[in-house]
Parts: structure tokens; C-alpha cells; sequence
């Protein structure tokens, strides 16, 4: 594995979302002096906050897996987990409701899975979905450690055994096919490849590697920090913070101070100069190119995902029957992919997330409310042309109307604080072509062919974030912090975490 050359004692990060958060965990865990320069007046990233007339939202990821992996990073500086988060695990996982109106609920424990899917479906489908899940974790277990969380300086360094055994395992088959040799019923295939949408693809289209996804939110489950969303990068900033490293908030890296071909310094549009031996760009990766003066040349553009309408409202009445999250089905599933990824167009027959936090936390929200965030998948700005901020509000009134009348009666009426985010909002975060989740995970931007995280003609500066390798989601993230600092150090100590690191509280 190539490394940075020359000194590395002094290591600049460049912003403080999951990426850049792991990055400077793992690096002062390895005795390097880490200052974290990040434009926000608080960490977190993509992952955002808002407060609003006693409602406290989170504006980015509302689904949080793989508690493992915040261990192994807070294990990077000593820390135990349970020492910074109160983790929830949510049962269910998801409510799966459809627009016949049946419902679902995703239990990550394998008997009440199986129970439900034979109670939803029948006992054929019940032992479908036992070898599927059999299956899903063979899957996981052969990728995720191997080629998800390693780094790879060439594709031919894919060229192993284990790439042979994902093959065999059906890995590079076409997702919705891989998921339909286990279960018939068409609903239950969506609950399991509706997560293709989060790699920025049709499970038609997606490779079956990225039921992976599925394995982390349908088996090793789905967890809520107690406080939102936010106190995870609370907590991965104070543990960074209590290992010594600098904070500087408020300050956003405009250039890079060069060598020759070193980076000697950060400069920020605040006045600061942050000498440094080496810098993790944690940013966009167009804004990381930028900085670097350099963009690498590709046989084709990079491709982004589709982006999200969400609206968060906040009510004045709960509905304490309703799930932590809620997928609503609509009838024209196939379609819908179609509209959004090829023809850029909104979806005829919606279908949403529905994530009601104070289902899990009522502190979110004041005495006797809730407080809703419904997502809509929508073209991005390089494939949909729309004037999102003359028509949002309208198109989240259609979203309330829809929820309304499919899952929670009365809403319309009761909301009392609303706020949407359109891709137009995106977009003046920095994010390309208006979708927080970057590059789509196509064959030919996942894995050794998705934009690299050690850049050509600068010596000591690595990419981490979800532009770069390994991609999107929060595990990722995590996973993206530690290989860029293994950029920088080499390979860190294998870590044996305690159970009280391992396991988040239940």
C-alpha cells in the first residue's frame, strides 16, 4: 500500500464531517498532532442540525448501522462508546408499508424476522428468507473487511482469491435478481433491494455486492443515538478534542501553502496559517481538486446520485403507533427509478422515507409533538431541471398530503413548524449537482475505479469523504477517515475492542 512521503508528525484535516472526524481520531491515536479546520460552527458535516420553535432536526442521515465501526474509531484514542453515546437499537428496524396497504415490520433478531415474513407472506418465503439472510452475511463477511475498508492502489489488487469467492457467492449478478433466487413475493424483494437507491442505483441495475447495505440495516441492525443524530459527531469531536486534537470552527481552508510538491500549509479565509507535513482533504471532492490545483482525467464523468426533497415538520399532536422509520411504497416501483435516474424526472407514485425520531427520543420535539422528516428521492441538478426554490414548498405539500392519507391521518392539519430542503439547498452546501449523496456506485466508480484517496502530484496530501473511496452512507464515512489516515501512517494497530467498546447500549 503507498503512503505519503517525508515527515508526518503535524497533519492538518480539512473539514469535521464523519470522514475528517475518523481521519483525526485514528491519526492522534498514532501520535500525530491533528488540527481539524471545518467552516461550520459545529461538527458534523453532511450530517447537520436545526433548531426551530423548541424542535431539534437533524438536516442530514437519520439511519445509523454498523455501532461497531463508531466504537473502532472512539477505540482509536482510548474511548469506550458507552462512555460517549446512548445508542438505541430500534425494533424494528423499518416499517415496510405498501400501496395495497399491508404492512411489515423489519425485526434484525432472525426468529421474529422469520415469524413475520411467514405471518406477511407464507412459510416458503419464511425460508427464503433465512438462506437469504444466511447469504447476506456470507456476503458481508467476505467483502466489507477485504475490499470495502482496505485500501488498493491498482484494480489489480482485486486480482485475489476472495474475489473469486465473492463471484461465487453471486456478488457481480445484478442485485434484484441475486435478491429474487431467495424470495418470490415482490414486496419483501423491495424491503431488500430499495437500499440500492442509497448507492445512487436501480436494483435492476445495482451490482448484488451492494446487498451488503441490506446486510446493515436488515441483520446487524439499526441504532438511534439518544439526542439525534448530531451526538454522534458531538461525541466523535470530543473524544478527538480530549486526545489533544485542535478544533478550529468557523474557518473554511481556501488554499494549500505548496513546495514544490508538498503541502506546507492551510491557509483559511479566517487569516489562520496551519504549517502542517501532511493534510486530509475531508471535503467535496470537487472542492478538493480545487485546492490541489488538479483534477484527474477520466475516460468518463463521474456520475452523480439522485438527490432528496425532505421536509421536516414538526406537530402538535403524536402518533405514538407510528415507527422510528417508515418506508411507504408506491405501487409503481419500477418506475420510479426510471423517472428519477434516466428521464430526471419526480416520481409519479411516490415513495418516501418516513423517519419519526421522537418515536425513539420525545425530547426532540415539545411536550406532546412530533417531529417528522420525509424524504423523497428526486433528479439531481446535472439530470432534472427544475427551479426548486419557486416550486419546493409545493412539491413538500404533496409529500404531507401523501403521509396524510397513507400513514399518519391528520397531519396536514397538525403541523406546526415546517422546514424543506430542496436539491437547490444542496447545492449551496457545495454539493455536486445539488445530491448529498455524491458519486452514484456504479461498476465503474465503486471500489479501485471510484476516485482515489492518495491524488497524484502532491506528496503529502489524501482525500477522504464519500467522493472518494470506500463511497456513501455513515459506516463508510467512518471507514473512508481511517484509510486516509492509513495514507499517512501506514496500516494502524489491529485493536482487540473491549464489549464495553464493541456494544452500544441497547
Amino acid at each position: 500500500m503507498r503512503t505519503v512521503s517525508g515527515p508526518t508528525s503535524q497533519v492538518v484535516v480539512a473539514g469535521a464531517g464523519f470522514a475528517g472526524l475518523a481521519a483525526a481520531l485514528h491519526l492522534a491515536g498514532r501520535g500525530r498532532e491533528v488540527t481539524v479546520v471545518e467552516r461550520d460552527a459545529t461538527p458534523g458535516g453532511r450530517a447537520g442540525r436545526m433548531d426551530l420553535a423548541g424542535f431539534r432536526m437533524d438536516t442530514g442521515p437519520t439511519v445509523l448501522t454498523m455501532p461497531d465501526l463508531v466504537a473502532e474509531t472512539l477505540g482509536a484514542v482510548g474511548e469506550n462508546l458507552t462512555d460517549r453515546l446512548d445508542l438505541i437499537r430500534l425494533d424494528p428496524a423499518y416499517r415496510a408499508q405498501f400501496a395495497d396497504g399491508s404492512e411489515l415490520d423489519v425485526h434484525t433478531d432472525a426468529d421474529a424476522m422469520t415469524a413475520a415474513v411467514a405471518a406477511f407472506a407464507g412459510p416458503a418465503e419464511a425460508d427464503g428468507y433465512r438462506r437469504l439472510r444466511a447469504w447476506l452475511t456470507e456476503l458481508y463477511q467476505r467483502e466489507f473487511g477485504r475490499f470495502i475498508a482496505a485500501n488498493f492502489d491498482s484494480p489489480f489488487a482485486l486480482a485475489t482469491p476472495d474475489l473469486g469467492r465473492l463471484a461465487a457467492l453471486g456478488a457481480f449478478r445484478r442485485l434484484e435478481p441475486a435478491i429474487g433466487r431467495f424470495i418470490r413475493d415482490e414486496r419483501l424483494r423491495r424491503v431488500f433491494s430499495f437500499q440500492s437507491l442509497y448507492a445512487g442505483e436501480s436494483p435492476r441495475h445495482a451490482l448484488a455486492v451492494y446487498a451488503v447495505i441490506a446486510y446493515m440495516d436488515t441483520v446487524a441492525g439499526v441504532y438511534f443515538p439518544r439526542g439525534g443524530m448530531r451526538a454522534l459527531p458531538d461525541a466523535l469531536a470530543g473524544a478527538a478534542a480530549a486526545a489533544g486534537v485542535r478544533f478550529c470552527y468557523g474557518a473554511t481552508v481556501t488554499s494549500l501553502e505548496r513546495s514544490g510538491s508538498r503541502v506546507r500549509a492551510v491557509h483559511t479565509d479566517t487569516g489562520l496559517r496551519i504549517p502542517c507535513d501532511a493534510v486530509v482533504l475531508a471535503t467535496e471532492l470537487p472542492t478538493a481538486y480545487r485546492l490541489l490545483g488538479r483534477t484527474p482525467r477520466r475516460a468518463l464523468p463521474l456520475r452523480p446520485s439522485p438527490s432528496a426533497v425532505v421536509l421536516h415538520a414538526g406537530t402538535g399532536r403524536r402518533w405514538p403507533g407510528a415507527a422510528h422509520h417508515t418506508i411507504v411504497f408506491g405501487d409503481a416501483w419500477q418506475e420510479t427509478f426510471r423517472e428519477i435516474i434516466t428521464e430526471g424526472q419526480l416520481m409519479r407514485d411516490p415513495s418516501l422515507l418516513v423517519t419519526r425520531p421522537t418515536a425513539t427520543d420525545p425530547g426532540l420535539a415539545p411536550d406532546g409533538g412530533d417531529l417528522l422528516y420525509i424524504l423523497a428521492p428526486v433528479p439531481n441538478l446535472a439530470r432534472g431541471r427544475f427551479d426548486w426554490d419557486a416550486t419546493g414548498g409545493a412539491y413538500a405539500d404533496q409529500l404531507a398530503a401523501i403521509v396524510d392519507k397513507r400513514l399518519l391521518p391528520g397531519l396536514d392539519a397538525e403541523i406546526t413548524m415546517r422546514q424543506v430542503v430542496t436539491p437547490d439547498d444542496w447545492a449551496r452546501q457545495g454539493m455536486v449537482a445539488g445530491t448529498p449523496f455524491s458519486y452514484a456506485h456504479s461498476f465503474l466508480q465503486s471500489g479501485p475505479f471510484r476516485p482515489g484517496n492518495l491524488p497524484r502530484g502532491v506528496d503529502n496530501a489524501v482525500l477522504a469523504g464519500c467522493g472518494t473511496v470506500p463511497g456513501v452512507g455513515v459506516p463508510t464515512a467512518l471507514v473512508s477517515g481511517r484509510l486516509a489516515a492509513d495514507r499517512i501512517t501506514g496500516p494502524g494497530p489491529a485493536r482487540s475492542l473491549t464489549p464495553a467498546q464493541r456494544r452500544p447500549a441497547s
